[in-house]
């Protein structure tokens, strides 16, 4: 690991001066000490942002909760408004990880965690996420791991959070603050970016901005599932996985929100999917129609082929699960 300046905050402008002079934001740390010690990221300052006021769960006004950028993953998966209220969230906060790691990781951290592909971790490999303009490793590569859905000629890693998959399914906001202390809310939906051809952007923040919380909105109708297929029972980020939001009247399919992890560069949504299934009884070949709706653009590379049979039939799975 390269040397480098620490620095702890006490105030949001603390961060916004030091984001200022290039520092890197810490919290947990559960990702980034990992990435400077392979040297795939060298900031040559840290600013802990551990010592501000984010760490609260707070219910909004509107049935709604906000999730402080500094609560911890355990803290948030042991909350019992959480448990009760939304539990696709506990669910796959517990899937992620180890016990230890979510003991230290945070929520906006775990927004921001970076890719967990194989050449991006590999300074002596090729990668656009890396290194714009070096190559993608991955394409043509082994790639068991990664995208067939919303990736580019650029980059085709995967994103690796399950929470962000649960909290996509929910409908959730992030607050952000920039460094002139300006509030603003971005939808999860939005918050993350496709490669595209620019793999190394990842998310809608700008320098020096921080985000300061999650916002949940109330809880709707339905029956809450989250399911992560993995290569082992722990600590392995997922092959595919679903957040489902799933209610059902009078045999019919009422409501349906649905997001996948696993399959993208980003946790993935797809409205045209949702619709298709809103309003049909419920049934096995609504259900494979909808499948085929998912992944009617997904391109595999080869090692990860198997992923398109595998989304088919988790999704199915838990559609069934949800409408029993």
């Amino acid at each position: 690991m390269r040397p480098f300046d620490y620095q702890r905050a006490r105030t949001l402008s603390d961060v916004a001066s030091a984001a200022q002079q290039g520092a890197a934001i810490i919290a947990g740390g559960t990702n980034l000490l990992d990435l400077m010690k392979l040297e795939v990221m060298t900031p040559e300052r840290l600013v802990d942002i551990t010592r501000l006021d984010l760490k609260a769960i707070e219910e909004t006004d509107d049935g709604g909760l906000r999730v402080g950028a500094l609560v911890t993953n355990s803290d948030l998966a042991a909350d019992m408004r959480v448990r009760t209220r939304w539990p696709v969230l506990a669910k796959a906060l517990l899937s992620g990880a180890s016990g230890q790691l979510r003991n230290k990781a945070t929520t906006g951290g775990n927004l921001l965690q970076r890719t967990r592909c194989y050449y991006f971790y590999d300074t002596a490999m090729p990668c656009n996420k890396r290194e714009p303009g070096s190559g993608c490793a991955a394409i043509g590569g082994f790639n068991r791991i990664h995208a067939i859905l919303g990736a580019s000629e650029k980059c085709i890693a995967t994103h690796p959070s399950d929470m962000a998959v649960a909290m996509l399914a929910l409908g959730a906001k992030v607050e952000i603050t920039d460094r002139a202390g300006n509030d603003r809310t971005v939808s999860l939906d939005k918050f993350h970016l496709l490669p595209g051809d620019t793999p190394e952007k990842e998310t809608v923040l700008e320098p020096g901005d921080l985000i300061t919380g999650v916002v949940l909105p109330a809880p709707v109708q339905g029956r809450q599932i989250y399911r992560k297929v993995r290569d082992r029972a722990s600590y392995a980020f997922a092959l595919v996985s679903i957040a489902a939001v799933v209610d059902v009247k009078d045999e019919k399919i009422a409501r349906a929100d649905l997001a996948f992890g696993g399959l993208a560069h980003k946790p993935w949504r797809d409205a045209a999917l949702e619709t298709a299934l809103v309003g049909k009884p419920v049934s096995e070949a609504a259900f494979d129609a909808a499948a085929d709706i998912l992944l009617k653009d997904a391109k595999p590379q080869g090692s990860n082929d198997f992923k398109i049979p595998l989304a088919r039939r988790v999704l199915i799975s838990v559609l069934k699960e949800a409408t029993r």
